[in-house]
């Protein structure tokens, strides 16, 4: 289990919501200190704390765990919508010409 990249994900999340630790701490009844632990990869999270914070954070299990376990072909499409979730229009388009340049790039290498 990849705790740093779990808690990473996390924390991109919390902070995409505005979020302090604090605040988050305070809406799923943890102590500030032990999101931070989590969000650092110091400290294993048992499934009921996780789904607390992802149900808060607006994202799923899967998405925080995805460098866990190896997806399927049409589970890429999950994590594209996750990761666009809540985005704006214009933060979508610019997502969209991001990657029609790197497919450009490494169709041209």
């Amino acid at each position: 289990m990849d705790y740093k990249a779990m808690g990473k994900r996390l924390k991109i999340e919390r902070c995409n919501l505005n979020l302090t630790q604090e605040q988050l701490a305070e809406e799923v009844g943890l102590s500030p200190a032990y999101i931070g632990q989590i969000e650092r990869g110091e400290r294993n999270i048992s499934l009921d704390k996780l789904i607390l914070i992802v149900n808060k954070l607006g994202v799923t299990v899967d998405y925080v765990l995805q460098d866990s376990f190896t997806l399927q072909k049409d589970e890429y499409d999950v994590v594209l919508q996750q990761l666009l979730k809540n985005k704006s229009v214009s933060e979508k388009i610019l997502v969209i010409n991001m990657l029609k340049l790197i497919f450009n790039y490494t169709k041209e290498k």
